[in-house]
Order: structure tokens, then sequence, then C-alpha cells
């Protein structure tokens, strides 16, 4: 009778391999979930960057307030949430972009208009 295999597996001379034996599930350390970013601070950055790129087409005007008040809420709900949300940055750059493609888009708006009343005589 050839001798029982070692407890890790490994090779035995005249035997060949032997395979570990199953060890079942081990416990392991408790893993806690990574902070979650908040979709609403990803939309109001997002939406930011689109108000400013098409503040030209007075685009802003809408766009800048909905990613200001996006990025508000996103604010507010992450300093709630007591660390289990992320993004507070995103949704004050989306903040921040969202007031200057409006500002943007107005003064575009004003250029536009005050520019195109020329009193020149010709």
């Amino acid at each position: 009778m050839p001798p029982p295999p070692p407890p890790g597996g490994g090779y035995i001379p005249g035997a060949g391999y032997v395979p570990p034996s199953p060890m079942g599930y081990m416990p392991g350390a408790m893993a806690y979930a990574g902070q979650r970013t908040d979709g609403l601070a990803i939309a109001s950055l997002v939406v930011g960057i689109i108000g400013v790129v098409c503040s030209i087409g007075c685009l802003g005007v809408v766009l800048g307030p909905t990613a200001s008040i996006m990025g508000f809420v996103a604010r507010q709900r992450v300093a709630s949430s007591g660390g289990a949300l992320g993004g507070g940055g995103m949704a004050l750059a989306g903040m921040i972009l969202g007031v200057a493609g409006f500002v943007l888009s107005v003064a575009w708006f004003l250029f536009i208009v005050l520019g195109s009343h020329n009193t020149s005589t010709g």
C-alpha cells in the first residue's frame, strides 16, 4: 500500500502528480465597497461641458442653469451621504461650467444683437 499523499499535493516518486486536497471556501477579510460616483454629478459635468461648447448657438442659456442646478443638488447628495457617494468635484465643475456656459451664451447673444444695429450711413 503506497503512503498517503502529502497535504499540499505535489509529486510523489513512482506515483506521479497528486493534486492538492480540496479545502472549501476560505473565510476572507471583510471588504468595503468603494465609493460610488453620484450619477447626477456626472450628468452635471456633461451638461456643463455641452453648455460651454454650444454657447455660441445660445444653447448655454438652457443648458447652463440646468447644469448648475444638477451640480448643486449633486453636491448636497454627496455631502449628506456620509461618504457613500463621491463626485463632489465633478458636481462643482458642472456648476462652474454651467454658469460659464450661461454667461458666454448671453454675452454672445448681446454681441450679435448689439453688433447688428450699426447706425453707419453709407
